[in-house]
């Protein structure tokens, strides 16, 4: 798994469009209680059912493989040269 130098932002704008996503096709409506470790995992299945998505094997699925796995599928659809691809 390769590390992404800005990670984290990456996971925070990849878990808001995935939410964004998620609610605008009336899948989920989030509570603002709900944890960002729940809304990463629904959002990281709902991307899998949709096929957006390659999935993991199940035995592999952990809060650190969403995180990435999400974080990855954000930065592919950011255009060439945006700064949090480097």
């Amino acid at each position: 798994m390769k590390k992404f130098k800005h990670e984290a932002e990456l996971f925070k704008a990849a878990l808001r469009a995935g939410v964004e996503y998620a609610e605008s096709r009336k899948a989920v409506e989030f509570e603002a209680h709900d944890s960002a470790s729940d809304k990463a995992l629904y959002v990281y299945r709902l991307l899998v059912h949709d096929k957006a998505i390659a999935p993991m094997p199940e035995e592999q699925v952990s809060e650190k493989s969403v995180r990435h796995r999400l974080a990855a599928w954000y930065a592919n659809q950011l255009p060439d040269g945006d700064p949090l691809k480097e």
